[in-house]
């Protein structure tokens, strides 16, 4: 067992050298055997140079004798061989991994990375960088977000981390958790979202995290109310009941969120059209949430939105207040600072939004798979393909 143990660390150190030329079959004799062996006995716990004398020897008797399963020499160095030939794999396998990284192949990431994780399950970095690969490649989402969370729970059990700063990592990660859910559970998606604008790094200012969070509400609570509101009206003449009302009520600060949100991304858009673009989506939702709500309004609304906290989902109501008493749930009041009033008495806007898709993430990280330390990668390009009205991929 000794050995073995030697020979692993051994193994490790010979794989960062060529690999030896071929060395060509001999006369497998006693004589040829024991001069081998004895190479190889005596250099394989030396250094680099070494090993690789006692690599090389080792081949020869392997390679140049028959297969016996008696030859206890022979299935020593077959171990020692096999693990230098598993060191240099994975050596090679993690230069071109590092590649892909620097090159931004996210496809390529994810399928070297995976090979690297065969072998070595919790390597935090690894895990990081596939975990935030989907962002970029909305192909890879939704495999991204298992290695998000392998990589989460790494990072939270004090596993060091190169290839990103801690909070950015966790951040982008909690991200790819969230976008992967915006189909399948919006409403658990706000709430990833929700944490990933709470962590203070620099993914907090990238306009499509709040795309995405717009999207969310639109495509979760948004959409329910939205039928549920539709649904409880009086069915023989279309017109409000109390159960509507309340309904009303609570898609209304949904939309407050939603109004919010889409502000933020403006608020961070550095591209004049990209913006006007949002600004536009932005400002049919805020007119109808504020009659006579002007332009300027929401001009307003987009310059002073940063500044205040992000809100919460509301908590649904279940009946109007009345004059002399108390609401049941989150009160109707200024929500988040979006300067949107809740009253309940509008009609529900209409749906005009639809999923986003991917970001480009500059993930220009490379790991340590072997050696020395990694850079941390730029935040995301934001938005590099044309934004909204129907979210269109980043």
């Amino acid at each position: 067992m000794k050995r073995i143990i030697k020979l692993l660390a051994l193994a490790a150190t010979l794989a960062v050298f060529a690999v030896p030329t071929l060395a060509q079959k001999q006369e497998c004799t006693d004589d040829n055997k024991g001069t081998w062996y004895k190479t190889f006995y005596d250099n394989y716990k030396g250094d680099g140079a070494q090993q690789k004398v006692a690599y090389d020897n080792a081949k020869l008797y392997l390679d140049s004798c028959p297969a016996d399963p008696n030859d206890a020499q022979a299935k020593f160095m077959q171990k020692f061989v096999d693990l230098v030939n598993a060191s240099r794999q994975k050596a090679s396998t993690g230069k071109e991994f590092e590649k892909a990284v620097a090159d931004k192949k996210y496809s390529d990431q994810m399928r070297l990375g995976k090979e690297l994780l065969a072998t070595d399950a919790d390597n935090v970095d690894i895990n990081t960088i596939l975990g935030i690969a989907g962002l970029a490649d909305g192909t890879l989402l939704k495999e991204s977000a298992t290695y998000a969370a392998k990589a989460i729970q790494l990072i939270d059990s004090g596993k060091p981390l190169k290839a990103y700063p801690h909070d950015q990592a966790l951040a982008y990660l909690n991200w790819t958790i969230g976008k992967s859910k915006l189909a399948s559970a919006p409403p658990d998606a706000i709430t990833d979202l929700l944490k990933v604008a709470k962590i203070e790094s620099d993914v907090k200012k990238n306009p499509q995290l709040y795309l995405d969070l717009a999207a969310a509400y639109e495509a979760g609570p948004r959409a329910k109310l939205s039928k549920d509101y539709t649904d409880s009206l009086n069915p023989a003449d279309k017109t409000e009941t109390d159960q509507s009302k309340v309904i009303l009520e609570n898609l209304n600060r949904v939309i407050d969120n939603q109004i919010d949100a889409m502000a933020r991304a403006a608020a961070f858009t550095s591209d004049a059209a990209k913006k006007k673009e949002i600004v536009t989506e932005l400002a049919t939702l805020y007119k109808y949430r504020n009659k006579g709500a002007t332009d300027a309004n929401v001009t307003e609304l987009v310059a002073s939105v940063v500044s205040k906290p992000i809100p919460e989902p509301p908590t649904p109501i279940t009946s109007l207040q009345t004059p002399g008493t108390t609401p049941t749930g989150t009160p109707a009041t200024n929500n988040g600072g979006n300067g949107t009033t809740t009253g309940g008495g509008a009609k529900p806007a209409g749906n005009n939004m639809s999923n986003t898709g991917g970001i480009k993430t500059g993930n220009g990280a490379s790991t340590v798979t072997q050696s020395g330390s990694s850079k941390p990668a730029p935040s995301p390009t934001p938005l590099t393909k044309k934004p909204p009205v129907k979210y269109r991929r980043g």
